[in-house]
């Protein structure tokens, strides 16, 4: 799924193949807390979040294509903001691809930097950070 994911935005077979090292899920991430998947029988999406201290990371978010403008994006964050508050949380920060930025600013991201990709050479990503003590409390949806 997140290599569907990925590919929905046009990048070739070249930038794929540099990203699938990247596009991997380890048997220990299964197991964790802090990883979830949209699911409505069929997985749509999912979430990784890290968390130290006061700081929490979207470490992966990937929505499937037949999944995107149907609000799985929206519930991953949402879960991902709830879920990072409640371990004391006062920022998150998201290395965002360029084509999902437009969605982190909806939900409440700002452009505080670029990174190096992990998977490609000379590539620089929006770094995005959300202040979780300014968003707005409640109505946040558990999936």
């Amino acid at each position: 799924m997140m290599h569907r994911s990925k590919a929905h935005w046009g990048y070739d077979a070249d930038f794929m193949a540099a990203a699938r090292a990247v596009l991997q899920l380890s048997p220990l991430d299964f197991e964790s807390e802090r990883l979830v998947v949209f699911d409505d029988g069929v997985p749509q999406g999912l979430c990784k979040l890290g968390i130290e201290g006061e700081m929490a990371q979207v470490d992966k978010l990937f929505v499937a294509p037949e999944g995107m403008g149907r609000g799985v994006g929206r519930a991953l964050m949402e879960w991902a903001i709830e879920t990072a508050r409640a371990a004391g949380a006062k920022r998150m920060e998201i290395e965002a691809d360029p084509d999902a930025a437009p969605f982190y600013a909806r939900m409440g991201a700002r452009e505080i930097g670029r990174v190096p990709s992990e998977a490609i050479a000379g590539r620089t990503l929006p770094l995005m950070q959300i202040d979780l003590t300014d968003l707005a409390r409640g109505g946040l949806r558990s999936i």
